[in-house]
């Protein structure tokens, strides 16, 4: 049986004068809040901690044009895969593509509780924004950018670094499978 506190229980007479109502009303909150839950901690990623490397990219086929975006995060030390992940986004530009493709790589890399994370990205354009080094002009991409700010503060440490495009071949692979994957309609023109 749940017990609650006198003052609880009052408001839920007042509220709820029939006992059996109270505890229809607890039962169903109840019952929505686990429904509610995150998966449970079996489910969930291991607590990797140490320095991460997260590999992003997105692009667009026309600019713009349908696009996709590509993230791989990976554990040095051991060499290995934590995490793939590849989707369509519909119509954007190759900017707002990469800048989506950070986003979801730095939504998976939280997940694992990295100490240090290294994100890796093609466009210099974009590293150079988010060190400061460059302003952002263009109003579209400020709402990016103030939400990978703000995703950068679950990070301990956390570093945007340009590398070349040959360097980050595997994201955009991925950019290239989701695309693929469900090529845009062929425009046929009028007959």
């Amino acid at each position: 049986m749940l017990r609650v506190s006198a003052s609880l229980e009052r408001k839920l007479k007042e509220l709820f004068p029939r006992a059996h109502d109270r505890e229809e009303f607890v039962n169903d909150l109840i019952e929505r809040a686990l429904s509610e839950q995150q998966p449970l901690m079996e489910d969930a990623p291991p607590s990797v901690g140490g320095t991460l490397h997260l590999f992003t990219d997105g692009g667009s086929r026309g600019n713009p044009g349908q696009a996709a975006i590509g993230c791989i995060l990976e554990d040095p030390k051991g060499g290995t895969t934590l995490r793939e992940h590849y989707e369509r986004i519909g119509i954007e530009t190759n900017n707002v593509a990469e800048y989506r493709a950070l986003i979801e790589g730095l939504k998976i890399a939280k997940r694992y509780s990295p100490n240090r994370l290294i994100c890796h990205l093609d466009s210099e354009l974009i590293v150079r924004q988010l060190n400061g080094e460059y302003r952002v002009r263009m109003p579209t991409l400020k709402p990016f950018v103030e939400e990978i700010q703000s995703l950068a503060k679950a990070f301990p440490a956390i570093v945007f670094k340009h590398i070349p495009r040959n360097d980050n071949y595997r994201a955009d692979a991925l950019v290239n499978r989701a695309l693929d994957a469900h090529p845009a309609p062929e425009y046929r023109g009028r007959a």
